[in-house]
């Protein structure tokens, strides 16, 4: 049965969603082959994800990425996987040392990288179900690359028109995935008139929720409230856990109150929520003592739970660790969002998916799945930190 993008996002009991990139090394220019990429396909499948996230059609990981389940599709009628395929959108000088980036002016590279997509999309429109335009490009804070909606809103109505004109397949959905605040969730300063065309325009919107990130940027929820102080350690972690889902709760509900107040009703599903297990800076034992596995389990079930008794998708950020993301500081939490780390061991979250022996006769890297701490549970608690009460983050304010 052939299943459209508006079937598989509205069942995420049946179509779990995660992103995806599968690069393996210090820097993008090591692409993964074919078989790597089969091989992280056959993975995922085994978990039970049935459709990927990806970013960029630029680099040759995505090409090779839909070649690859292509090949698996032909070879096993049954396997399912489908992409949301994202297309990157830049502004002008964009990653250089230019002191004036021009965010309401478009980048040339920006119709090519578009171009690419369009061609991807008509060549795997069995696995291509969604066109995402740009990710995190509107959000204040993306000062690398930050383009006004007008840009996203310009390239969202041209593929729209594409899938009018019989150009692209009528059943692919357009959207653009950002941060919560860019889709109306956030500060007034987002509520523009292109903002609110753009809402109009996209097929449903994908939007992101970082509560982990904001355990340092914005704790109002994290630290341990005065009430909790008699708790034992682990009652005060899964409170501060439990305050953390409702966090990314409210950024949700935020972006559909926005939707609504607009005279519009469509689909808002979570193109990217996360929790990293490692860090060395903001969020580690020095920082906001967020990052560790049993909280990432936490979340990560949690939101799922969530996102199938609601009906709405979730991304979830990520896969596999991937070092490239933070090359100069391998502890970085930016290197270590994956489910499963770079040594091809399961992290917490996945213990009970092993001992199950749902990775049976699978390998990554040519290596079988086992746990992280060789599964020692007393190891894994070692590395775990009570957030810190709110008195302390006042004052590091």
């Amino acid at each position: 049965m052939k299943k459209t993008a508006e079937e598989i996002l509205a069942d995420p009991i049946n179509y779990p969603a995660i992103s995806y990139s599968g690069y393996r090394d210090i820097s993008r220019d090591s692409v993964p082959s074919i078989a790597d990429l089969k091989e992280d396909m056959r993975l995922l499948s085994a978990m039970g994800i049935k459709m990927v996230r990806t970013y960029n059609v630029t680099l040759q990981a995505v090409p090779r990425l839909l070649q690859a389940i292509h090949e698996m599709k032909e070879n096993d009628p049954s396997f399912e996987m489908y992409v949301m395929m994202g297309a990157w959108i830049d502004a002008i000088n964009a990653w250089t040392d230019e002191p004036e980036r021009i965010r309401d002016e478009d980048n040339p590279d920006n119709a090519k990288e578009i171009e690419r997509a369009v061609r991807l999309a008509n060549k795997y429109p069995d696995i291509v179900k969604v066109l995402a335009v740009g990710n995190e490009a509107m959000v204040h804070w993306q000062t690398e690359y930050y383009v006004e909606p007008g840009i996203i809103l310009h390239w969202v109505n041209h593929l729209q028109q594409l899938k009018s004109k019989g150009d692209l397949p009528k059943d692919l959905w357009i959207t653009s995935s950002d941060n919560f605040a860019s889709w109306g969730g956030g500060s007034e300063d987002y509520h523009k008139e292109d903002l609110n065309k753009l809402i109009e325009a996209v097929d449903y919107i994908s939007m992101h929720t970082y509560p982990m990130h904001d355990t340092h940027y914005h704790p109002v929820f994290w630290g341990v409230a005065e009430s909790e102080t008699d708790l034992s350690d682990m009652e005060k972690i899964d409170a501060a856990m439990q305050r953390s889902l409702d966090y990314a709760i409210d950024q949700y509900e935020s972006v559909v109150e926005y939707m609504r107040s607009l005279g519009i009703n469509k689909q808002v599903h979570i193109g990217e929520t996360g929790w990293a297990t490692v860090s060395n800076t903001l969020y580690g034992d020095e920082g906001s003592r967020a990052t560790d596995e049993y909280k990432m389990a936490l979340y990560h079930d949690m939101i799922r739970e969530w996102s199938e008794e609601n009906g709405v998708s979730v991304f979830y950020f990520e896969a596999f660790d991937e070092k490239w993301k933070d090359a100069a500081n391998p502890l970085g939490s930016e290197n270590h969002f994956g489910l499963i780390n770079l040594q091809s061991e399961a992290k917490y979250v996945l213990w009970d998916e092993v001992d199950a022996g749902v990775f049976e006769g699978l390998t990554r890297d040519g290596k079988p799945i086992t746990k992280t701490f060789n599964g020692n549970m007393d190891s894994l608690l070692n590395t775990v930190k009570v957030p810190p009460v709110n008195s302390e983050i006042k004052s590091a304010e």
